[in-house]
């Protein structure tokens, strides 16, 4: 199927790219979210009259994620879980509890914008993950966890 592109998606291109991708992705996914539209005449013509505003509200986004990655930076989420004697949790510390520690300290992130490398955490100790804002903006953020002893 053919689609426009109405954001940039990653490994398949950037706003306003004509691109053949399978039925279901482009159904299921990028149409539903607003990704995408399908390449008909009408669809190619509108797009090109709302281009540029979709290429300024792009910008504005990018910008928008630059300036929370540049606060983001560098900082470093402070988490406790019980855990024993040798260092290792009983639970373990998933993007779920790093994204709601961001979000009390007053950066607001989602659940699926933290990447755990290596998947969740489950020492005591530093670790660092990525935090994706945008699809050219990540930023690493350093996870310290303390133990506490049952």
């Amino acid at each position: 199927m053919q689609i426009i592109l109405l954001d940039k998606v990653v490994n398949l291109g950037n706003l306003g790219e004509i691109v053949k991708v399978k039925d279901g992705y482009a159904r299921n996914f990028l149409i539903p979210t607003g990704r995408a539209r399908r390449a008909t005449a009408s669809a190619k013509a509108e797009f090109e009259a709302r281009r540029a505003d979709l290429e300024k509200a792009a910008a504005e986004k990018l910008a928008a994620a630059q300036a929370q990655g540049e606060t983001l930076s560098g900082f470093v989420v402070k988490l406790t879980q019980k855990a024993g004697v040798d260092g290792r949790l009983f639970g373990s510390v998933t993007n779920a509890d790093v994204a709601e520690e961001l979000t009390k300290q007053g950066h607001a992130v989602a659940k699926s914008q933290v990447r755990l490398p290596n998947g969740p955490i489950k020492t005591i100790g530093d670790t660092t993950v990525s935090v994706s804002l945008h699809t050219d903006v990540a930023v690493d953020v350093t996870v310290t966890v303390y133990g506490e002893t049952a």
